[in-house]
């Protein structure tokens, strides 16, 4: 075995900003103010892991200090005595420090006893503090003063991938820069230059499939690619990356959502079953399945969204899924979502992770047939035709074709018929009626808005052919509004109340 192996992320890791992948605002950003003399005295670089916040640290360490200019430069020469020793981690001036490791309050105070001398080889004396959320509070507090004004020829560089654990007295006083997921095409365009440099033959579909498993990181998308380059010898395509990610293939996938949305349990738990004893991951296949129904949403006709071309099927593959979006509604596809984020630690929990996925299959069959809360309601309505005869009252109109309004529900029915949207929804929601009669409306308004009254009673004049004097209350009656009356109404619906058991903890937070 070759001794001196370097993998591809470190072998291609950025070494200059030109090099930096993904990362464009940041390198404009960084560049102008170096270009400029700007430079402040704190950073701070937050992100995913991978996406190159250490290798941006190590890059401008070697801005602030290559020797090829007599001043710091966006462009560093990468060859002179300091760039080299930085890309190497072995600059006198440029200290990296593990946070996780050096987390306690003496570690931060020997590092802040050395601030105070002047570098040796270098402009600046940098120090690069990876994860430095790991750091204590007494760390953190013993940095603050230092890292407010510290000497001029220091300056901090702080990377994190969890920015809510770092103190807000410490972000501001950095300047902070988010670096960003890579995209998928971006990485794919990485991959295949690195697949030319490496003479490896890496087809489209496995570049694909990479890029999309690296979730936006570059370190773990390379990781991935060394992985299949070993598994492989050096011919990496689709079914090896799958076999090797233990995933099913999309197309499968696509077949194996056809066959649970078609109502057949049985053929549904053998397709499963198949997919298991080829060696799929039912972890991977539920995050697939998942995936799945994300783009058959965005896809369904329901949304109006047009064509999505950038989802990750083939054409054929979304013309099936477009046949399976015309025979399931948008409400079904939302409860499958549902249940399939809710059986993810249920997965992962699980001690027998294929009969938790058996019976999650049992469920979206059961669920995926079961009613909206529409059409719950409009049966209820339809088994009690006379139940609600009074709401509707305000479709009723006199011989001049302008509407009646006798009590509250009258008028959300108006508005609501209306389209008066914004009204509607002010008056349903925090609107409590007193009183509606002889064209005399008195309420309290929760929220008090002083532009309601004016609106309504514009509109109510114009659709009733009628004055009407509204009149606020400044006490609440402690009645219910129109909204918290159909919540009640429902709530206490035999049919919704089995269908909320159904889930852990529901509750009803809308009604349309």
């Amino acid at each position: 075995m070759d001794g001196n192996y370097t993998v591809l992320a470190r072998k291609y890791r950025s070494q200059d900003f030109k090099s930096l992948i993904g990362q464009d605002v940041l390198v404009k950003t960084l560049t102008t103010a170096i270009n400029t003399g700007r430079i402040a005295h704190a950073y701070i670089f937050t992100g995913i892991r991978g996406t190159g916040k250490t290798s941006t640290a190590r890059i401008l360490a070697k801005a602030l200090n290559c020797l090829s200019s007599d001043r710091p430069t966006a462009t560093p020469c990468g060859v002179c005595e300091n760039c080299r020793a930085i890309a190497a981690g072995q600059h006198i001036d440029v200290m990296e420090i593990d946070a996780a490791s050096h987390t306690g309050v003496d570690n931060m105070r020997d590092i802040l006893d050395a601030v105070q001398y002047r570098p040796t080889n270098g402009r600046y004396k940098v120090y690069i503090i990876d994860e430095a959320h790991m750091l204590s509070v007494p760390a953190f507090n013993a940095l603050l003063k230092t890292l407010e004004e510290p000497p001029e020829h220091v300056i901090f560089i702080l990377a994190t991938t969890d920015i809510r654990k770092v103190p807000v007295t410490i972000l501001s006083r950095c300047q902070r820069f988010d670096l960003v997921r890579v995209p998928i095409e971006t990485l794919k365009k990485h991959f295949a230059w690195i697949a030319e440099q490496e003479k490896i033959e890496l087809t489209d579909a496995a570049n694909e499939l990479l890029a999309r498993a690296a979730d936006g990181s570059v370190r773990d998308g390379l990781s991935l690619l060394d992985q299949a380059i070993a598994q492989t010898g050096g011919h990496v395509d689709e079914k090896s990356v799958l076999d090797m990610l233990k995933r099913a293939d999309r197309g499968v996938v696509v077949d194996f959502m056809e066959t649970l949305l078609s109502g057949d349990t049985s053929a549904a738990l053998a397709k499963a079953d198949e997919i298991y004893n080829n060696g799929a991951d039912l972890s991977m296949l539920l995050t697939d399945m998942m995936e799945w129904t994300h783009w058959a949403t965005r896809m369904h006709p329901a949304i109006h969204a047009g064509t999505v071309t950038n989802s990750p099927y083939t054409a054929d593959q979304r013309d099936k899924i477009n046949k399976i979006n015309s025979r399931i509604s948008l409400n079904a596809l939302s409860r499958i979502w549902q249940v399939m984020v809710a059986s993810v630690p249920e997965m992962q929990a699980s001690g027998n992770q294929k009969q938790c996925f058996d019976m999650l299959i049992i469920r979206l069959m059961h669920i995926a047939d079961m009613p909206s809360v529409p059409e719950i309601l409009k049966q209820t309505k339809s088994a009690q035709p006379n139940a609600n005869l009074q709401t509707n009252d305000a479709q009723h109109t006199t011989n001049n074709d302008k509407l009646s309004i006798q009590n509250a529900n009258d008028l959300a029915n108006a508005l609501q018929a209306s389209k008066e949207i914004l009204l509607y929804s002010y008056y349903t929601s925090n609107i409590e009626v007193v009183e509606i009669s002889n064209y005399i409306l008195k309420y309290f308004d929760r929220r008090g808005d002083a532009d309601f009254a004016h609106k309504l009673s514009v509109w109510l004049n114009d659709k009733t052919g009628h004055a009407w004097t509204l009149e606020r209350i400044t006490e609440s009656p402690h009645t219910h509004t129109i909204t918290e009356q159909k919540k009640e109404e429902l709530e206490s619906d035999p049919m919704v109340a089995s269908a909320m058991d159904l889930f852990a903890d529901a509750e009803i937070v809308g009604i349309k």
